[in-house]
């Protein structure tokens, strides 16, 4: 009898024990849903960041942007100037608005409206003024995010890889732009270092090295997502792999050195780029 009771017992333990070691799935699971969600632990564990630029990779900002905000800035300041699509695709080779229009004129000659001696001030004014048009432009809807930036920086979040754009642009400028787009919670995600906080803009590496530097990032674990030719010179003096996202000024600029060149990123996850993409670049 003592035998037929201990028996029992311990074959209802044995039940219980298994039916609690059985994974809890919802009864919408779909097969395969276990390793999907092991492979972006594993994503997540190998790709600690991305770095963004703004301009020219999260919108194509410059041609209708920054340009149009220049012109307008100009005008009101009765600066006979107007910079058309050809020539500042040229200055763009310029880091900094306040540096670009310091390299025009001097090398087209200054402004009757800007004495020499007020150069470095009317020039830091007028920056600012183009900075507030610029938000204004952006305010307005009138730049859109460039295709699959929304779905990268999405998987991104979900899968825990820590956010951060990295611009020549102004704090303001970038940080605007980026909640006005995307949206305050994801903003939220984002650490911003701009042009401003570094004492030497791209193509020299400072913006990415205080990025990681701040954030206590591993390079070896970060991606440059980048638009042209000195952003990629920045991001490879950094030590971090860079892929490129040609905008309309950058097409036909030598990218050697990336780690993949690509017109976009994408909307479609099934043909554009992925964190699973990103986490093959790492070095």
């Amino acid at each position: 009898m003592k035998f037929l009771l201990i028996s029992s017992v311990l074959s209802l333990v044995g039940s219980s024990a298994a039916f609690t070691a059985q994974p809890a799935f919802s009864k919408n699971a779909r097969p395969g849903m276990g390793r999907q969600f092991s492979r972006r632990s594993e994503l997540g564990a190998a790709l600690e960041a991305i770095l963004f630029d703004c301009d020219g990779v999260l919108a194509d900002t410059e041609r209708d942007g920054h340009r149009v905000a220049f012109n307008q800035t100009f005008k009101e300041n009765g600066i006979d100037e107007e910079w058309g699509v050809e020539r500042y695709g040229v200055l763009l080779e310029t880091g900094g608005g306040k540096e670009r229009m310091t390299a025009h004129w001097n090398e087209v000659g200054w402004p009757d409206a800007i004495p020499e001696e007020e150069r470095a001030e009317k020039v830091k004014g007028l920056h600012l003024q183009k900075t507030a048009i610029f938000m204004d432009l952006i305010d307005a809807g009138s730049i859109p995010l460039r295709p699959g930036v929304l779905r990268i920086v999405d998987e991104a979040i979900s899968n825990g890889v820590r956010l951060a754009c990295c611009s020549t642009s102004s704090d303001k400028a970038v940080s605007n732009l980026i909640k006005t787009l995307m949206g305050p919670e994801r903003a939220a995600k984002f650490q911003v270092f701009a042009g401003d906080m570094v004492k030497v803009k791209k193509p020299a590496p400072d913006v990415y090295n205080m990025a990681v530097e701040e954030m206590g990032l591993d390079k070896s674990r970060c991606v440059v997502v980048e638009d042209t030719h000195i952003g990629l010179g920045a991001a490879k003096a950094a030590g971090i792999s860079c892929i490129v996202t040609k905008s309309s000024y950058s097409a036909g600029e030598d990218f050697t050195g990336a780690a993949k060149i690509v017109d976009e990123l994408g909307d479609s996850p099934e043909t554009g780029v992925t964190l699973e993409t990103l986490t093959s670049l790492l070095k």
